[in-house]
């Protein structure tokens, strides 16, 4: 078996100017992007670049998916080839660590599904994808005791302390309820603007980089044309509302409504079966999609990334572009 083998970023449409994008273009590991054609369906293209296959081998990925330092570089590197690539046309993205054993197996095994795949091109042509996560920051200030009745006795400090948690829960339950409001009003919008809708797990523990309770994240598809409507709906959700806050991301490639093939080789066999990819949350993500790549999935998704990817794929730092209301 050779040393290197083929990484697949995305499937994707001829059009003017890629091959200028990919001109010196680095992807994983710094190899160089490459395109390559389809020969089932015309028109679609493969971004691919070399990788050692030490590095992708089953056991060798299992330790590297527990290293959040080579999945952030993997994730950053394979994110920026899907933003340049979707700068000039419209872009399949695959989860992050699709590999095949050579560019020829990768075009082979994705030329069979090249109907599909361009009929999901097509629907994906002229969207963008925009992440949207609701937090519940019930105020951080001490919860003040109400005050007893006039003359009555000081409160034991046992009494003293259940009062101050009953107080406690009760503005920790108004902001849910401010965040259930909130998402109601993002999901009207979503029905106004957006032909899709995917569902994320929430961010907990650590994942969730930003301040408070993350109860809700879910990834729009929504066309290029009414994008700004959306982004200006979307953040006024929280207009009136106390304690919660909405954090927008994109527009991102639509990592979340792809729908990856899976059928890249591992690298430790000759043929056939699944690669141990590193999978979207559950799409998008994606990414997710799964979020299909969302170099989010949110072991090393950075704020403003896309969808929850493999690891809303969720973005890399200096590429963000999230807006919070």
């Amino acid at each position: 078996m050779s040393d290197r083998v083929s990484y697949v970023y995305a499937v994707l449409r001829e059009a003017p100017g890629l091959g200028e994008a990919v001109a010196g273009l680095a992807g994983v590991a710094g190899g160089p992007v490459r395109l390559l054609p389809l020969s089932g369906v015309a028109g679609l293209l493969l971004a691919v670049s070399p990788v050692s296959s030490e590095d992708f081998q089953e056991e060798a990925l299992k330790r590297h998916l527990e290293d959040l330092r080579w999945l952030e570089s993997v994730a950053r590197a394979h994110h920026a080839v899907i933003e340049r690539l979707s700068a000039r046309t419209t872009v399949l993205p695959l989860r992050l660590a699709t590999v095949y054993l050579d560019d020829e197996r990768a075009r082979s095994a994705l030329d069979a599904q090249g109907e599909s795949l361009a009929e999901r091109l097509s629907h994906l042509a002229a969207h963008v994808e925009w992440g949207v996560k609701i937090y519940v920051e019930p105020s951080a200030s001490p919860v003040s005791e109400p005050a007893g009745p006039a003359g009555s006795e000081e409160l034991s400090p046992g009494r003293a302390y259940l009062r101050t948690r009953k107080a406690q829960r009760t503005v920790r339950d108004t902001a849910h309820r401010a965040a259930r409001t909130a998402a109601e009003r993002i999901e009207e919008t979503g029905r106004r603007y957006a032909a899709g809708r995917a569902r994320h797990r929430v961010q907990q523990g650590e994942l969730a980089a930003a301040p408070g309770e993350n109860v809700l994240n879910d990834a729009y598809l929504v066309p290029r044309d009414r994008a700004d409507e959306f982004r200006d709906e979307v953040s006024r959700a929280t207009e009136g509302l106390d304690g919660v806050r909405v954090e927008l991301t994109g527009p991102w490639a639509p990592y979340s409504f792809s729908t990856p093939p899976d059928t890249a080789e591992p690298v430790e066999a000759e043929p056939a079966g699944p690669a141990q990819a590193l999978r979207g949350e559950g799409p998008p993500a994606g990414r997710e999609s799964g979020e299909a790549a969302r170099p989010k999935g949110n072991a090393v998704r950075a704020k403003g990334e896309p969808g929850e990817a493999a690891a809303r794929s969720n973005s890399p730092a200096g590429n963000e572009r999230g807006a919070e209301t």
